[in-house]
């Protein structure tokens, strides 16, 4: 079940976000079956992930996801609780991107920044520093034990217990 946190919920939940204005009017943030930052499409029912807002699919039913206005100017015409910025001013990503294991910033400010208070590693992830540009300080243990070396001490081969 998706969790909603409509317009003017915000007292009863700290984690509720309404954007009105030219940054997508009316827009509502959800929560995801995933758990992740969401878009309330306006049957109030459907909750979209982040990143599926503006990516040229329109996956709300009545299509609202990729409204002219909210997608207009990406990310400024963007409800803030759907975007996240990286290290680079110049660079963003979706909030739903942010402490997910990949380095989707490029630098590893999605996961590593002081700012981002991302969990060390998850279940699944195996901690250590990473020689796959794609992830920053925790590799998915199913790179373990393959004979291909994933972390610069090679603790992916020699420590990790691999997938469980």
């Amino acid at each position: 079940m998706n969790k909603i946190f409509p317009q003017g919920d915000a007292e009863d939940n700290a984690a509720a976000r309404t954007k009105a204005g030219p940054r997508g009017e009316g827009a509502q943030l959800c929560v995801t079956p995933a758990n992740s930052t969401g878009f309330l499409c306006h049957d109030g029912r459907s909750c979209i992930p982040a990143h599926g807002v503006c990516d040229g699919v329109r996956t709300c039913p009545h299509g609202e996801d990729e409204d002219q206005s909210l997608c207009r100017d990406v990310p400024q015409s963007l409800p803030s609780f759907l975007v996240a910025h990286c290290g680079n001013p110049a660079s963003w990503i979706y909030s739903d991107q942010k402490c997910d294991g990949i380095n989707n910033c490029g630098d590893c400010s999605d996961e590593l920044s002081p700012v981002t208070s991302c969990p060390l590693c998850g279940p699944g992830w195996w901690r250590c520093s990473s020689t796959v540009f794609r992830y920053c300080s925790c590799i998915p243990k199913n790179l373990c034990r393959d004979h291909v070396q994933h972390c610069s001490d090679w603790s992916d081969e020699f420590s990790c217990p691999g997938p469980e």
